[in-house]
């Protein structure tokens, strides 16, 4: 068994992001990321699908060109191999992420 809490250790790194994985089990994987406010403009286009949460702060992405603005409590699904990328976001803003990804048979 495997316990936590999301709330601990929360102190945002320096610049950019801090990924902390919870938890990979099969094909799921729940990361906790904590974001600092200067994050360097990076695209991703993920193989897996995401479905990801904003816990505290606020976020900015932009999502195959549409800007999505995200408070606290906002959560967003990407499918596999949409194109989003983190425009702007609050320091010490907290996100849970899960990623699901496809098992080979």
């Amino acid at each position: 068994m495997k316990t936590g809490n999301l709330y601990a250790n929360t102190a945002p790194p320096l610049d950019g992001e801090r990924f902390e994985t919870l938890l990979a089990h099969k094909g799921l994987v729940i990361e906790r990321i904590v974001s600092s406010s200067k994050i360097a403009s990076q695209e991703y286009v993920q193989e897996q699908d995401e479905w990801v949460v904003l816990l505290r702060g606020d976020a900015t992405l932009d999502v195959e060109g549409d800007a999505i603005a995200l408070q606290a409590g906002d959560h967003v699904f990407l499918p596999s191999r949409t194109r989003h990328t983190v425009l702007s976001v609050s320091e010490g803003a907290l996100w849970l992420a899960i990623h699901l990804h496809s098992q080979a048979s």
